[in-house]
């Protein structure tokens, strides 16, 4: 099934970026030459760039690689999804446009002259000739724009286009990332949370994703946003990195700076990058990870559980653990990477849960995929007492790129319904 899998995912994938190329550089070109073939190994080159990008972050590759390879190879990933989009809703556009010009040019079209011969004089004594025979002028329809050029003029225009947007959509995405995550404050009334703890605040960061693109500049950035809002905790709700403590450790520095206690859990790619190295790393720049465990501060109970992906490795989340003997009376708030673990915080009698992991499909329309493996994508949802909320993240994973999904740190003001 798995060699069946991959051989359907590469014949859509060698489709796609054919019908690609044909839209944009074959259609746009009168006939063979440099611009074709220029255009084939920009398609061609671009997604092995892409591939060796992924493949040398998961193998390990020198760092110094995956640097090459991460802005160019991620950034022709998202551009590719958004020439593809480009290109099929042009579909919908080229009969339209074509029928425009036909009757453009049909309208512009002069009507044929009527010939009236002019009369000469005949010399006397001279038999006048009989008129010589007018040349009938050329029908309207000679004078249109030749249908090759018509074809030729609408795929490059609709080319062109798709081209501009796509461009436009990924440079603005890119910049959105690179200028760093915004906040969105958010209050949560918890029920069981006393009236001294009115006004409490956390900021929710999830999924920074230190890596070959964004490195310790970005995490300044992140560390700054959050100490500028003052808040009373940080919670690090996972996939801070992708990459090892070795290549990636003087980028998570900056995190020492926190100002407000700081707590860790995992998420899924600390588990492909050295779960166990990166919770003592953090442990050293003064985070406290909670793995499977719990903490009981003044007025509520704070826990986190490890990410899904460490069962693999027999880490996996342990809900009995960090939540089975805790006093029930007062509220309890979740540390959990990845929302599905919501039906289990229901059952434990979790208060909140605070998660990140979608990134809120970071890619549209990747948030239709998303929302079909998540219980919820992003912002607060209640499931029966227990609250739910899902952070956007403040980075990007893959291209460091977002599309109707911006990056966020939220601050969740608890509220007491006591106050």
């Amino acid at each position: 099934m798995v060699i069946v899998f991959a051989v359907l995912a590469l014949a859509v994938l060698v489709t796609a970026n054919w019908y690609l190329w044909r839209r944009l550089f074959r259609d746009t070109t009168s006939g063979p030459g440099w611009v074709r073939r220029a255009g084939a190994a920009v398609v061609a080159g671009g997604w092995l760039l892409a591939i060796g990008a992924l493949v040398g972050e998961r193998t390990g590759a020198p760092f110094w690689l995956q640097q090459a390879l991460a802005w160019p190879g991620f950034l022709w990933l998202a551009l590719s999804i958004y020439l593809l989009l480009g290109v099929v809703a042009g579909e919908a556009v080229r009969p339209l446009l074509r029928r425009f010009l036909e009757r453009r040019d049909r309208r512009r079209a002069p009507a044929a002259p009527v010939v009236v011969p002019r009369p000469e004089t005949v010399p006397a004594g001279t038999a006048p000739e009989e008129p010589a025979g007018e040349q009938p002028a050329a029908p309207a329809s000679a004078r249109l724009l030749p249908a090759p050029s018509r074809r030729l003029f609408v795929s490059r225009v609709v080319g062109g286009a798709a081209a501009a947007v796509a461009v436009g959509t990924v440079g603005y995405g890119t910049y959105g990332v690179l200028r760093g995550p915004r906040v969105r404050r958010v209050t949560v009334p918890l029920a069981k949370l006393p009236r001294a703890a009115h006004g409490f605040r956390i900021a929710v960061v999830s999924d920074i994703h230190l890596g070959p693109v964004l490195g310790r500049g970005f995490a300044q950035t992140v560390v700054d946003t959050i100490n500028s809002t003052q808040p009373d905790l940080v919670a690090v709700v996972g996939d801070l990195v992708d990459g090892s403590v070795k290549d990636l450790g003087p980028a998570a520095a900056p995190l020492s700076r926190l100002k407000a206690p700081a707590y860790f859990v995992t998420g899924n790619h600390e588990y492909f990058s050295g779960a166990a190295q990166w919770v003592e790393e953090v442990r050293r720049l003064g985070l406290l990870p909670l793995e499977n465990a719990r903490t009981e501060l003044p007025y509520f109970d704070l826990a986190g559980v490890n990410d899904i992906a460490g069962e693999s490795e027999g880490q996996g989340p342990d809900f009995a653990k960090a939540l089975g003997d805790r006093d029930t009376t007062r509220a309890c708030v979740l540390l959990a990477h990845q929302p599905v673990q919501i039906h289990d915080a229901v059952e434990h009698g979790v208060d909140l849960q605070l998660s990140g992991h979608t990134h809120g499909g970071q890619l549209w329309p990747g948030n239709l995929i998303a929302e079909a493996a998540n219980p919820t994508v992003a912002g607060l949802e209640r499931y029966g007492d227990t609250q739910l909320y899902v952070s956007r993240g403040a980075g990007a994973w893959g291209p460091p790129t977002r599309v109707g999904a911006p990056s966020d740190i939220t601050v969740i003001e608890l509220a007491s319904r006591q106050a």
